[in-house]
């Protein structure tokens, strides 16, 4: 019996297109192509890795503006990287988000709204001191009525500076320890730790595409679009380390069955493997990843203005994660044994 329970005999006999030279016996594997009415013969092709270059080129293409803007123009700090002054108000006449806004704007100190539930609001300004916090809560007064004042939070530059390090420190430490538990757990696969580290490593690779992409996104929408949902906070450290998280979980779906598959498929070459898993999970990953997606989708249009900015971080991550763990994880296993043969 097949060490696949869940996988039919024939479709562990690989019909796919065979990438670079077959391999000897492989052909007696493969199942005999159907005939079209015409008489020529039909082969269904889902080459993913015999295609790879192409795959790599489109990531490429998305990631490159991401780094130039990230490199030229950086990023739209929040009050949790940049430092400042935040207010948590209510007010007793229950003022519309418009006047709010432009009671701020009129002040001409570069401050933010953010409305929460229940009427009440989020004031941002750069850093106040006490003389310049009670004008302002003057002004507001004057401008929109009496208000309660339930949160006053002030974060100064060295504040906002160890946080952006440890930001930094959680996902370099998160990429390192995916990196270790993946070798661990794939050491077991023919060519022992040194598999092993090239598993976790294209893991590593495909966790890292995702990471650019999302940054790159936010630096271009905050920096280049001046978009408010663009702004870098700590909502946006949480979307980081749940994208890597996810990422890494879809990738080794495709990493167990590229294993399992070696047991059980000695006669095909490692491509045509990792091609065969590739098309067992990628429905799987596309169709979790979709559902997903679908509920991220109602909070970024319906969850507000507090919200839209982690909805839409989880929305990219989780999208390039599905992508990079089909299209670029695995074809770049081939790529990487390919350069490092295993004796």
């Amino acid at each position: 019996m097949s060490e696949l329970s869940d996988v039919k005999s024939d479709a562990q006999r690989a019909d796919i297109v065979p990438d670079g030279e077959p391999v000897p016996g492989a052909e007696t594997a493969l199942p005999a192509p159907s005939v079209t009415s015409s008489g020529e013969p039909r082969v269904r092709k889902l080459n993913i890795v015999g295609r790879r270059n192409l795959f790599f080129a489109l990531s490429l293409l998305i990631i490159v503006p991401g780094i130039v803007s990230m490199a030229t123009q950086h990023f739209k700090l929040g009050i949790d990287f940049a430092g400042g002054t935040e207010l948590t108000v209510a007010f007793a006449n229950h003022p519309s988000f418009q006047r709010v806004e432009s009671a701020v704007e009129a002040e001409n100190i570069n401050g933010s709204v953010i409305q929460t539930g229940g009427g009440g609001y989020i004031l941002r300004y750069p850093v106040l001191n006490q003389a310049q916090l009670t004008n302002v809560q003057s002004d507001l007064e004057n401008r929109l009525g009496p208000m309660n004042v339930q949160q006053i939070l002030s974060v100064g530059g060295t504040i906002a500076g160890e946080t952006i390090f440890y930001s930094i420190l959680a996902v370099v430490i998160a990429s390192v320890a995916i990196l270790f538990l993946l070798a661990i757990r794939f050491r077991n696969v023919p060519g022992g730790w040194r598999a092993g580290f090239q598993f976790g490593g294209s893991a590593l690779l495909a966790l890292l595409h995702d990471v650019f992409i999302l940054a790159g996104i936010f630096s271009i929408l905050g920096k280049v679009f001046d978009l408010r949902i663009g702004e870098i906070d700590a909502f946006f450290v949480t979307a980081v380390l749940t994208v890597v998280g996810f990422s890494v979980h879809d990738t080794i779906v495709v990493f167990d069955r590229i294993r399992e598959n070696l047991r059980v498929s000695q006669r095909l070459s490692f491509e045509q493997v990792v091609n065969l898993s590739i098309m067992q999970t990628a429905a799987r990953s596309i169709i979790t990843s979709f559902t997903v997606v679908l509920v991220l989708a109602a909070i970024l249009i319906a969850g507000g203005t507090t919200l839209q900015g982690l909805a839409l971080a989880l929305v990219i991550g989780i999208v390039s994660g599905t992508y990079s763990s089909i299209f670029n994880a695995a074809p770049l296993l081939v790529v990487w044994r390919r350069l490092q043969p295993l004796r």
